[in-house]
């Protein structure tokens, strides 16, 4: 709906609520008068009851949740009450003259109290009721939604709706070729057995008074599962290992902890490699 239909129709509420209120004037103001109001009070009685049917409404308008039932049940029980007045009001024709009898709303006396009491009890329950309701409305904080406008809608939907085909697209880099890698020259081969030329030295055994305790074969479990590698597999893992090193970090404990060798072999293959890198270096600047 647009702005000019929404005024319209607030205003044509506006109209039916005045006219309703014109009309139960006069019996608002005969009750309470009937029940011993003076000319102003009588005046003022259609405002307690009516207005606050106003106030309800408004705020059930403004409201939510449980202050919303809240109004919506001082709204039915004061238009309740409104309407049981005017019924009254159209029953009893005594009421349309000015000499009616001063607290007589009934013939019956329990509905004749009755309907004082409604009558005498609706003003203080407006100052009651209406201030609960005026204090619900300046504490309410609105729940605020993040407003889009048509451009942003439309935007997004026009990214999703893009296929991948009209993304851009960056050329690729060209590929150059790898060059080949020269030819090294073979590494020398060192023997990782040391000689053990040593003079023969006879040992003779210790006798020991205590008896020997004999000794069965050694289980599978308990025999190590890594086999025995040649001086030429150390040597292939060593350069494999140190192919990124350098020459500062290629030491005996490196290669030993790489390679999970004895620190005698660490030593060995350790200058290996570094004689190896020595006669690469050496080649590479005959070259150049």
């Amino acid at each position: 709906m647009n702005r000019w239909g929404k005024g319209l129709l607030i205003a044509a509420l506006v109209g039916v609520v005045a006219m309703a209120f014109r009309v139960s004037w006069n019996a608002l103001k005969d009750v309470a008068t009937a029940t011993g109001a003076d000319e102003t009070a009588a005046t003022l009685y259609p405002f307690v009851v009516d207005g606050l049917m106003a106030l309800a409404l408004v705020a059930t308008l403004v409201l939510t949740g449980d202050a919303r039932r809240f109004a919506l049940r001082v709204l039915a029980a004061y238009t309740l009450a409104s309407l049981v007045l005017n019924y009254v009001h159209g029953l009893v024709p005594e009421l349309h003259d000015k000499g009616v009898d001063w607290g007589r709303l009934a013939d019956w006396d329990p509905a004749n109290w009755a309907l004082v009491l409604l009558a005498t009890s609706l003003p203080v329950g407006s100052i009651y009721f209406g201030s609960d309701l005026v204090a619900k409305v300046l504490h309410h904080r609105p729940i605020e939604h993040p407003t889009t406008t048509p451009n942003q809608d439309q935007s997004s939907e026009t990214y999703v709706n893009r296929s991948t085909a009209d993304l851009e697209v960056s050329p690729p880099a060209p590929i150059t070729p790898t060059p080949a890698p020269a030819e090294l020259p073979a590494a020398p081969v060192v023997s990782l057995v040391k000689s053990t030329d040593r003079v023969p030295v006879s040992v003779v055994a210790a006798e020991s008074t205590r008896p020997r305790r004999a000794t069965g074969r050694v289980p599978d479990v308990a025999r190590s599962s890594r086999p025995t590698r040649t001086a030429e597999q150390l040597l292939t893992e060593a350069r494999t290992a140190t192919a990124d090193w350098t020459d500062r970090e290629l030491t005996a404990e490196g290669i030993r902890k790489a390679v999970r060798t004895s620190p005698a072999k660490a030593r060995v293959l350790r200058e290996t490699l570094r004689a190896e890198r020595e006669q690469s270096a050496g080649t590479g600047e005959a070259v150049a």
